[in-house]
């Protein structure tokens, strides 16, 4: 890692992290509040019964795995929600995808080359940058959301000693995602096909994963997505699976390992 060049990376995505951790943090707010409103008001003991009468199906309140009418299940629904997905592929997806390719594209890779600095080493300052952005991010909605859980007086109800594991199980997932993008942004000169590559791989596993939960017979397809391995209901409830962890890390490792062979033998002609 050239130090340089990391601090240079994260220096310039300061005003992005600020936007995306203000916006990560009231999200995470959002959820203590939205389980406060359902369980202690007269209208959310009603939708309650609804849910309970079968008037609208029970994966209505349990989407994704999550749980409208627990906290750490309401947490875990913020923490699979599309929004929060959206959000933080800013970095997982948008920063990862445009790091090389998007140089390629402008023509201002090579000045950053030129530098006595090995392929190897300015992938491994982006990486490094990566595995930093995306651990703020979700640290400010963990934040976010344990604040507004202290503030309504819910955070008993919650086994603080899992939300750690739950910050490390996402962000190995977004950093799995991260590498498959710097992996396709290495692979390609221009922006267009990497991000391309990068948000249908994104988008086809999240579907897979959120079909799978919503409709029992496409249960089967879950294990194909990376958001299958990211149970954030399991891990508060303190029955998280270590294998979540190894295999997100293994994909990752792999993206890595395919990136640091190709980079280093790609002939980067003058761009067009």
């Amino acid at each position: 890692m050239d130090r340089v060049l990391f601090l240079r990376t994260l220096q310039a995505q300061r005003s992005k992290v600020l936007i995306v951790a203000v916006a990560l943090g009231i999200w995470g707010v959002l959820m203590p509040l939205i389980y406060t409103e359902l369980i202690d008001t007269p209208l959310g003991a009603q939708f309650k019964q609804m849910i309970d009468s079968g008037l609208f199906p029970a994966q209505f309140a349990n989407f994704g795995g999550g749980n409208l009418f627990t906290l750490p299940g309401s947490i875990a629904l913020g923490f699979i929600h599309p929004i929060f997905v959206a959000i933080v592929c800013v970095f997982a997806v948008g920063f990862t995808a445009a790091a090389v390719a998007g140089e390629r594209q402008r023509g201002t890779l090579e000045v950053v080359l030129a530098r006595p600095i090995s392929r190897r080493t300015a992938y491994g300052s982006l990486l490094g940058a990566t595995i930093v952005l995306l651990g703020l991010a979700i640290l400010a909605m963990v934040a976010g959301t344990l604040a507004s859980a202290a503030v309504f007086g819910k955070l008993d109800e919650l086994d603080l000693g899992q939300v750690p594991l739950l910050w490390l199980n996402t962000v190995l997932l977004y950093l799995a995602l991260g590498s498959v993008a710097l992996a396709a942004s290495v692979s390609f000169d221009r922006l267009a096909p990497a991000l391309g590559f990068t948000l249908g791989f994104t988008l086809v596993s999240y579907f897979l994963q959120i079909l799978g939960s919503l409709w029992p017979d496409a249960e089967p397809l879950q294990p194909f997505s990376l958001f299958h391995y990211l149970d954030p209901a399991a891990i508060l409830d303190g029955q998280g699976d270590p294998f979540d962890l190894l295999l997100l890390a293994v994909v990752t490792l792999l993206a890595v390992g395919c990136a640091l062979v190709v980079f280093p033998r790609r002939d980067l002609a003058a761009p067009s």
